[in-house]
């Protein structure tokens, strides 16, 4: 999602764009002028336009039933396969999550219903024709959030219908287990719209193939890490043993530093051993490429914003400071100094070692 940026806050959740969106637009724009000119390259884009504010209505349907249930959704981004909202956490309570999930199409239906009142026509063959223009933009809306509010019901997990079917095997079975068969079973649909987009040549399902085949395992990993984060403390993950450097080291003792150990990440710590930040090797690297003196003091490109945390801490907790981006955790003794911290790969490590 680096590659997107922002349009602005709408209810509470910001609405960005990636960069990829526009290359549809422009390759809709100019297939659509190559057969019909600009008037029927105008006409696509507006359906176009108009195909993803629904999707965004869709997404914000989600976003406000969590909200109900307090889960924030930070962002809403507009991608080429569809939209994406980022929830702050996914509900726990099973009937919350088939609530959340099944108010993304519920959205479409009410479109649908929308339209219909206000004059959109059902013609069976109008289904055939639906990216034609010969076919009226009220009706192709129509037909298409009828296709939105269906399609995204299909039990493919992550996808809405298979976050329901997640949440109905969640009230037989627990979480960890019902999250890997419901990705199993999305893994297994991705498989058929993969096939079926090289059969026909649709890469737009090609592309929902693949986003369906790794966000179902992602999510099916996480759920799984954040079962065994809950039964595990600060100090059960910590780092202990690390190189640390001083407010007068410079970015060539930083780079001596990255030699000589196997450390991605170097806590930069005052005379009294308070944490100043944390010198990361891809902010090290950046600087060394971009002719940066080596003389210059390595607290110049230390990052400062490190959460910090007690050793008692969940390591639930700690998975969401570093999914906000911090490159580390700072972990405090009873004294206020660092004595440790944690990065993603540690507790990756951690968990291989645990057996997950």
């Amino acid at each position: 999602m680096t590659w997107s940026f922002s349009l602005g806050r709408l209810l509470g959740s910001e609405l960005r764009v990636h960069v990829t969106f526009f290359l549809l637009l422009a390759w809709i724009g100019f297939a659509a002028y190559s057969s019909g000119g600009w008037p029927a390259a105008i006409e696509n884009l507006v359906f176009v336009l108009a195909l993803f504010a629904c999707v965004v209505a869709h997404e914000f349907g989600h976003a406000l039933m969590a909200r109900r249930y307090g889960i924030k959704t930070p962002d809403i981004t507009l991608l080429p396969i569809g939209g994406l909202a980022r929830l702050e956490r996914m509900p726990e309570k099973p009937m919350q999550e088939v609530w959340v999930a099944l108010a993304g199409p519920a959205v479409n239906v009410a479109i649908w219903v929308i339209l219909v009142i206000l004059g959109a026509g059902m013609p069976y063959e109008a289904i055939t024709q639906i990216e034609s223009a010969n076919v009226g933009l009220l009706d192709r809306l129509a037909y298409i959030n009828l296709l939105l509010a269906a399609f995204n019901m299909i039990p493919a997990f992550p996808m809405d219908g298979g976050r329901v079917f997640r949440a109905l095997l969640c009230l037989r079975m627990d979480r960890v287990k019902a999250t890997r068969l419901a990705a199993l079973g999305g893994q297994v649909v991705a498989v058929g719209f993969g096939f079926l987009g090289l059969s026909s040549g649709n890469p737009i399902l090609i592309l929902i193939a693949v986003f369906v085949f790794v966000a179902a395992n992602a999510e099916s990993q996480d759920v799984a890490l954040r079962s065994v984060a809950r039964r595990v403390l600060a100090r059960d993950a910590m780092i202990t043993e690390f190189h640390a450097l001083s407010p007068t080291d410079t970015l060539s003792t930083a780079a001596q530093a990255v030699i000589h150990t196997t450390q991605h990440e170097f806590p930069v710590l005052d005379t009294d051993g308070s944490l100043l930040g944390f010198v990361t090797r891809d902010r090290l690297f950046a600087a060394l490429a971009g002719d940066h003196p080596r003389s210059d003091l390595a607290t110049s490109i230390m990052e400062t914003d490190i959460p910090q945390i007690g050793l008692t801490a969940g390591l639930e907790a700690v998975l969401e400071e570093l999914h906000k981006g911090a490159p580390a955790i700072a972990v405090l003794g009873r004294t206020g100094r660092m004595i440790g911290y944690i990065t993603r790969e540690n507790i990756g490590e951690l968990m291989v070692i645990r057996g997950r």
